[in-house]
């Protein structure tokens, strides 16, 4: 299993206006509790490109800021986006994607074509 090319196709999956924690795109990779794993490849840029701004902990704090040129950058993306960010934090209530049950069968499809 290569965990980075698992993240960088679950990480381009991730639609506009929608944010994701470490630890769902750790379990959509299969690796459930791989969050610092995540957050590793976003920091060093072992996923390749895809929208990290995304990407949010799991009280929905944007905690990337290492990932990104400056502290702003990552507010000013989602915000971009129309995601509402108040102390630095996004309503997870609103803003955080579920992938449906298709999306995760999907996925797992992938990784066995793909051989990843």
């Amino acid at each position: 299993m290569d965990f980075y090319k698992r993240l960088a196709l679950v990480g381009g999956m991730i639609p506009e206006g929608k944010v994701v924690s470490y630890g769902r795109l750790a379990l959509l990779c299969g690796c459930p509790h791989n969050a610092r794993q995540v957050g590793y490849a976003l920091k060093t840029d072992r996923a390749g490109s895809f929208p990290a701004h995304r990407v949010v902990n799991s009280s929905g704090i944007l905690s990337g800021a290492a990932a990104f040129e400056t502290m702003d950058v990552q507010r000013l993306l989602l915000e971009k986006e129309s995601v509402e960010v108040i102390d630095r934090k996004v309503d997870l209530e609103k803003y955080e994607w579920h992938p449906s049950l298709e999306d995760a069968i999907w996925l797992r499809e992938q990784f066995r074509e793909r051989d990843i």
